[in-house]
């Protein structure tokens, strides 16, 4: 398998199966795609493992697409909202913590599963923050994170305070939490929420630019209401 990205703002991935090789992502994720490429629908692991995969905020069903063919065949997967693709090669065993809704398309020997915050309450009351995803190796996988992306790398015990809305992706040894925005006047007025994630090193996090929730938000102002 090999790949190629396009684009600036909105970004196109173009995935190079080689004969017998497999590629999935949930259902309706694919644009278009080019030679003999069989394509498989399931719930890749059973139903629990796609009951999971929709609290985490994927679909039920996975889309598998097979290079049946003799030669190389294209398929190609556009984002949902303007901002970037990242790749992330993963070796065996190895994982990446991620928000909902970020994972794009995989090697067929990727794993998809849901991660929980292990506090209950934290989850709870720290909305974005609770249900999150887990992408296991060996192999590729590609995420879609709404606009831009910052790459930090924390050493241990080095934290950083962020806007849960603000995470895209961290590695499994960064330590997150929710706290509770202190002050009265902080949270009516400062606009930031009652909460904000702690996050600890070490390890490496990426941050994103536009949470697709504020997004939607600015958007809803503008769409049209039923008159009364």
């Amino acid at each position: 398998m090999r790949y190629e990205i396009h684009g600036t703002v909105m970004q196109t991935l173009d995935i190079f199966l080689a004969p017998g090789e497999t590629m999935y992502t949930e259902s309706g994720g694919m644009a278009w795609m080019k030679g003999n490429i069989e394509m498989k629908t399931d719930t890749k692991g059973g139903l629990m493992a796609g009951l999971g995969r929709k609290l985490a905020g994927e679909s039920l069903f996975m889309t598998n697409y097979v290079n049946h063919g003799p030669d190389e065949a294209l398929v190609v997967f556009t984002p949902e909202a303007p901002g970037k693709i990242i790749p992330v090669k993963l070796g065996a065993g190895q994982s990446i913590i991620c928000q909902r809704d970020a994972f794009m398309c995989a090697e067929a020997s990727v794993e998809l599963s849901m991660h929980f915050r292990k506090r209950l309450g934290t989850g709870l009351f720290g909305g974005e923050g609770f249900v999150l995803q887990k992408v296991t190796g060996p192999g590729f996988a590609f995420l879609e994170i709404p606009g831009e992306v910052r790459e930090y790398t924390l050493a241990a015990g080095e934290s950083m305070k962020i806007d849960p809305g603000h995470i895209a992706l961290f590695e499994p040894s960064v330590s997150y939490d929710i706290i509770t925005v202190k002050g009265l006047t902080n949270i009516l007025f400062s606009g930031e929420g009652l909460f904000l994630a702690t996050v600890t090193g070490p390890g490496r996090i990426w941050l994103q630019s536009l949470p697709l929730s504020n997004l939607a938000a600015k958007l809803a102002k503008y769409l049209p209401t039923k008159s009364s």
